[in-house]
C-alpha cells in the first residue's frame, strides 16, 4: 500500500492507531571469493577443444557426393551422396536428396565428436558445367543448421588453362 492510503486509514480510526505490519526484507548477502577460489573455477573451466574436418561436396546436375575427410584430407570420416538416401535415379541431384545425405554426414561427424568444418564444393568443371549443382546451396544450409559451425566455404572447381578438347568432334555433337 502507498503511504497515502495507510494515512487515510489512520484518520478514519480516529482516535485508535493501527499501523500495518512492516515486513523487514533481510539483505542479501553477497559471497565473496578468495583469489585461491576464482583461480580454481577458472582452472575448472577448461575450453572445449574444437576438432575439424573437412566436407568434400561434390555436386553436379545429376548427383551429390559429400565426403568428410580430416584436414590434410587423407583420412576418409564419413561419406554419403544423393542417390543412397533416394529411390529414383532423377531425384539424386535434387535438393532433398543432398540434404537428407548431409544429415547422414553429420551426425556421424557429432558422433565422433567433430564441431568445426570447412566446405569445399565442387562442380564437374574442366570441360563440363562451370557451376555447381542444385545440391550444393542446400549442403550448405543443412549443415549451418545442424549446429556444426562453419569456418570456411571454398569453391574448387576444376578450370581449364587451355588444354582440355570438348568431346563431341570437330564438327560438334549432331541432334
Amino acid at each position: 500500500m502507498t503511504e497515502a492510503k495507510e494515512k487515510q486509514k489512520e484518520k478514519t480510526k480516529g482516535d485508535e492507531k493501527v499501523e500495518a505490519p512492516k515486513t523487514e526484507e533481510k539483505p542479501k548477502e553477497e559471497k565473496t571469493l578468495t583469489p585461491e577460489e576464482l583461480a580454481k573455477q577458472v582452472v575448472a573451466k577448461k575450453p572445449k577443444k574444437h576438432r575439424l574436418a573437412v566436407l568434400h561436396v561434390f555436386s553436379s546436375k545429376n548427383d551429390t557426393i559429400i565426403t568428410a575427410t580430416d584436414t590434410s584430407g587423407a583420412e576418409t570420416i564419413a561419406w554419403s551422396s544423393g542417390g543412397m538416401v533416394v529411390k529414383s535415379h532423377r531425384e539424386e541431384g535434387r535438393p532433398y536428396a543432398a540434404m537428407q545425405a548431409a544429415l547422414r554426414v553429420v551426425n556421424i561427424l557429432k558422433d565422433k565428436g567433430i564441431t568445426h568444418v570447412h566446405v569445399k564444393i565442387r562442380a564437374p568443371g574442366g570441360v563440363g558445367l562451370k557451376t555447381p549443382g542444385p545440391g550444393a546451396q542446400a549442403v550448405v544450409r543443412t549443415i549451418a543448421r545442424t549446429g556444426v559451425r562453419i569456418g570456411r566455404i571454398e569453391d574448387v572447381t576444376p578450370l581449364p588453362t587451355d588444354s582440355m578438347k570438348r568431346k563431341g568432334g570437330r564438327r560438334g555433337r549432331r541432334v
